[in-house]
C-alpha cells in the first residue's frame, strides 16, 4: 500500500513539474505588452524588448496602416494618442474621438465606439486605461466632459458604471457643472479598484477648479477628492487671497500621472491657476498649483509637495506625468520620480520623503509692473541637473539663418522686454523664452534603467506676449460688451486680440462670410474639433459675443456704479499665443529650436543633445540642421534604441541610445504627435505610432495608425 501511495505521489509530482514546464514555455515574456498609458505606471516609456536592435532596425518595415477615416480638413484635428496593447487587442482613440480596438498584428479593426455619435465631436485624447478582475475587463475613455467604462472585449458600454455607462467629470466640483468646462486629455491611473483621474479645463477668468478625484471601477462613485486649491482649514489654504478658492479656477492634472503601487503613492503634476498670466485676484504662493504632488493612492491624503513655480504668471504647467526611477548615487540605491518641466529643468525627488535628489536653490527674479499683481520674489531652480533649453533671450539670440530674417525679428520685437525665463508679462510685450510649449511638452521622458539615462526632447521657440488691461469695476469700460466677452473668455489667446488667427488657429475675420450666426451659437454651445464649448457664457453674454464676431455696432460701457469706496479691480489678457517668427515663418532665435537630450540622472549630467527635426529647404541652403518644433514622446528599449516622432518634418526615427546617432528614419503619412509603443505578437516585436499631423504644430492632419517590423530575412 506504501508502494502505491509513493509511486503515485512520484507520478502526481512529475505530472505537476510537466505541467509548470509547459506553463512556463507558453508564457509571454515580460514587456510584450503594452498595457499602460507610455508603458507602465511609472510613465518609463521603457522595453525590455531587444529584437529591434541597433543593427537590425535599418531593415524595419510597415507591416500595416490604419486609417479612422475621420480626420478634419486642413490641420484641424490631430491625434496624440499612445496606444495600449492588452487583453490580446490594441485600443486606440481617432481625430473625432472615437474609441476602436484594432488586432496588433494586422491592424484590422475589431470594434468600434463612438462617443459623439449624434453630435459634434470635439477636444483630444492621448490614451486609455485598462482594468481587469476576473472576466470582467474595463477600457475607461474619456470624450467631451465624460468619462465612460465600456467592456474591453466588445465595446459596450458597462451599463452599471455611472449612468448608463458614463460618469460627468463636471459633477463634484463644488460648483454649477452646467456652467464649466471641464474634460481629460490624458488617461487616469488605476489603483486597486480606484481610476485616479485628473482632468483639463478653460484658462480663463472662470475656469472650473482642478481637483484630482478618483472614482470606484465598478460603480463611478467618487471615492476621494484631493482639493488642489486648497478649502478653508485645508493645508496651503493661507497661499492665496482669502475666499479665492470660490472663485479661482485651474491648477488641474491634465498632463497624467504616475504610480507607485508598491508604497501605494501616486504622483501628480498639476498646472498653473487661471488665468495663466495675471494673478492679481489670487495673490500668493497659490498652492497646489505648478506642483508635483505624492498623495496616498488609496485615500487621496498629501504625503508631500514641492512647487516648481510660485505665482505663476508664465503659463508654465507641469506638462507631462513624473517619470518613476532608481538612481545609484554617492553608493546608494535612490528610488526617485523625476519632474521635466516648460521651463527645461528637471526635478528629482526621493518618492517617500520628497527629499531633492539635487540642491535646488530660490533665486530672485523680476518683478511684475502690472496694476495690483504680486510677483513672488524667488523661483525654485535645481542645481542638478543643468537645464537642458536655453533660459535668456537677448539681442545675441535673435535668429541669424539670413539677415533678412535677422532685421526682421529684431524689429518686430522693438519694444519689447527681453530677459530670463521668468521676465513677468508686460503691456510692452515680452519675448517669452522658452515659451508656453516648453522645453519639455506634454510627451515627457522616456527612462532607461540599464544606464540611468533619462531620454526628453524639447522645443526652444520664443513667444512675443503683450498684456491688455481690462478696467472691471471703479472706472470706465474701454471695450463694447461683446469684445469684453471675446477678450476675458480667451478668445485671444488662440485667435488673437485682431481675430486673425495663427497658422493654427482660424482667423475670425469676416466671419460673417463663412458662417451663420446660428453655426458659431452651437460651437459655442457644444465646441468642435480642439476648441471646447463654453458653457459658462450667459444667454446675454453670447449674443454680445456673437454681435462682435459678427462685426454689429456696439457701443462701449461706462461704469455708473462707482463711489469712492470701491477700489479699481484690474483683470489683463493677452494678445494671444503668437510665436515669434521671421517673415518666412521659421522661429526667431538662434537654433537649435528642437533637440532630444540625454542626461544621467546618477551624475545630473547630459550626456548629449541632437538636434530633432529638419527644414530640408534650409538644409540645402547650408544650414545646419536646426531642429524643429516637437509634440509627443519617446520611447526607450533594451535594443539600444530611442525611437521618438514628434516633429514638423512627419517623420518617425531612431537614435541610438548611448551616442544620439541617427540610425535610421521613415516619412509618416502625417505628423506623428503622439508616443510610439512596442509589444510582441507571435514573437515578433512591433512598433506602433499614431500619425495624425495638424493640432498645435500646424501641418496637414492625418488619421493614421503604422505598425513597424522587421523585415522577413
Amino acid at each position: 500500500m506504501n508502494r502505491i501511495s509513493s509511486s503515485f505521489q512520484r507520478a502526481t509530482a512529475m505530472m505537476l513539474l510537466c505541467a509548470a514546464l509547459l506553463s512556463c514555455r507558453r508564457a509571454e515574456p515580460p514587456f510584450t505588452t503594452w498595457s499602460v498609458y507610455r508603458g507602465d505606471a511609472g510613465s518609463t516609456g521603457y522595453s525590455a524588448l531587444h529584437q529591434i536592435d541597433a543593427a537590425s532596425v535599418k531593415h524595419l518595415e510597415v507591416v500595416w496602416t490604419y486609417h479612422t477615416k475621420d480626420a478634419r480638413e486642413e490641420n484641424r484635428s490631430t491625434m496624440q494618442c499612445n496606444p495600449i496593447i492588452v487583453n490580446g487587442k490594441m485600443y486606440v482613440t481617432s481625430p473625432r474621438l472615437k474609441l476602436m480596438a484594432l488586432d496588433p498584428k494586422s491592424g484590422q479593426e475589431l470594434w468600434k465606439f463612438d462617443p459623439f455619435a449624434n453630435a459634434e465631436a470635439t477636444g483630444v485624447n492621448r490614451g486609455v486605461t485598462y482594468w481587469q478582475k476576473g472576466n470582467d475587463k474595463r477600457i475607461f475613455f474619456s470624450a467631451g466632459p465624460y468619462l465612460y467604462a465600456l467592456n474591453a472585449d466588445n465595446g459596450s458600454l458597462i451599463s452599471t458604471f455611472g449612468t448608463a455607462g458614463r460618469i460627468d467629470l463636471r459633477v463634484g466640483l463644488g460648483r454649477d457643472p452646467s456652467a464649466l468646462a471641464v474634460w481629460a486629455t490624458s488617461p487616469g491611473m488605476i489603483f486597486g479598484d480606484l481610476l485616479i483621474q485628473g482632468t483639463a479645463l478653460g484658462e480663463g477668468y472662470d475656469a472650473a477648479p482642478g481637483f484630482v478625484r478618483a472614482y470606484d471601477v465598478l460603480t463611478g462613485k467618487i471615492a476621494w477628492t484631493f482639493h488642489t486649491i486648497p478649502q478653508p482649514g485645508e493645508f496651503g489654504y493661507d497661499t492665496w487671497a482669502t475666499n479665492a478658492y470660490k472663485e479661482v479656477g485651474g491648477t488641474n492634472a491634465w498632463a497624467g500621472m504616475s504610480l507607485d503601487e508598491k508604497r501605494g503613492l501616486v504622483f501628480i503634476p498639476t498646472g498653473s491657476p487661471a488665468f495663466d498670466f495675471y494673478g492679481g485676484n489670487r495673490k500668493g504662493e497659490n498652492l497646489f498649483g505648478n506642483c508635483l504632488i505624492a498623495l496616498d493612492a488609496k485615500t487621496g491624503a498629501r504625503k508631500w509637495h514641492h512647487q516648481l513655480v510660485h505665482h505663476d504668471l508664465w503659463d508654465y504647467d507641469l506638462p507631462a506625468p513624473p517619470t518613476l526611477v532608481t538612481l545609484h548615487k554617492d553608493g546608494k540605491t535612490i528610488d526617485a520620480v523625476a519632474q521635466v518641466t516648460k521651463m527645461g529643468m528637471v526635478f528629482v525627488f526621493e518618492r517617500e520623503t520628497g527629499t531633492p535628489v539635487f540642491p535646488i536653490e530660490e533665486r530672485a527674479v523680476p518683478s511684475s509692473d502690472l496694476m495690483a499683481e504680486e510677483t513672488w520674489p524667488t523661483q525654485p531652480f535645481p542645481v542638478k541637473p543643468l537645464p537642458f533649453v536655453r533660459h535668456r533671450f537677448s539681442d545675441d539670440d535673435i535668429t541669424d539663418i539670413s539677415p533678412e530674417a535677422h532685421a526682421f525679428v529684431k524689429a518686430k520685437i522693438e519694444g519689447a522686454r527681453k530677459g530670463t525665463i521668468y521676465t513677468p508679462p508686460s503691456i510692452d510685450g515680452v519675448v517669452q523664452f522658452p515659451g508656453t510649449r516648453g522645453g519639455a511638452e506634454w510627451g515627457g521622458a522616456s527612462f532607461d534603467p540599464e544606464t540611468g539615462l533619462l531620454y526628453v526632447n524639447a522645443n526652444e521657440i520664443p513667444l512675443l506676449i503683450k498684456m491688455k488691461a481690462v478696467e472691471m469695476a471703479g472706472g470706465q469700460q474701454l471695450l463694447s460688451p461683446g469684445e469684453k466677452v471675446y477678450t476675458l473668455n480667451n478668445c485671444t489667446m488662440c485667435h488673437g486680440a485682431d481675430r486673425a488667427g495663427t497658422g493654427v488657429f482660424p482667423s475670425l475675420q469676416n466671419l460673417a462670410k463663412r458662417l451663420r450666426e446660428s453655426d458659431v451659437s452651437q460651437i459655442l454651445k457644444n465646441g468642435k474639433g480642439q476648441m471646447p464649448a463654453f458653457p459658462n457664457l450667459s444667454v446675454q453674454d453670447k449674443e454680445a459675443l456673437l454681435a462682435f464676431l459678427f462685426d454689429k455696432q456696439q457701443q462701449q460701457t461706462t461704469s455708473t456704479n462707482q463711489t469712492p469706496a470701491q477700489p479699481t479691480t484690474y483683470r489683463y489678457v493677452h494678445d494671444g499665443w503668437k510665436t515669434l517668427t521671421d517673415a518666412d515663418g521659421y522661429p526667431g532665435v538662434k537654433p537649435p529650436w528642437g533637440t532630444l537630450n540625454a542626461i544621467d540622472l546618477n551624475t545630473g549630467d547630459r550626456v548629449w543633445q541632437v538636434p530633432l527635426g529638419e527644414y530640408p529647404e534650409l538644409t540645402a541652403k547650408g544650414i545646419p540642421i536646426t531642429g524643429t518644433q516637437n509634440l509627443g514622446g519617446s520611447l526607450v528599449t533594451a535594443g539600444g534604441l530611442v525611437f521618438v516622432a514628434a516633429t514638423r518634418d512627419e517623420k518617425l526615427r531612431a537614435f541610438d541610445k548611448q551616442t544620439g546617432k541617427l540610425l535610421w528614419e521613415y516619412k509618416l503619412p502625417a505628423g506623428g504627435y503622439a508616443t510610439p509603443a512596442t509589444y510582441v505578437v507571435d514573437g515578433k516585436q512591433y512598433i506602433v505610432i499614431a500619425a495624425g499631423g495638424g493640432g498645435k504644430v500646424g501641418s496637414p492632419s492625418g488619421d493614421a495608425y503604422v505598425a513597424f517590423a522587421l523585415k522577413e530575412r
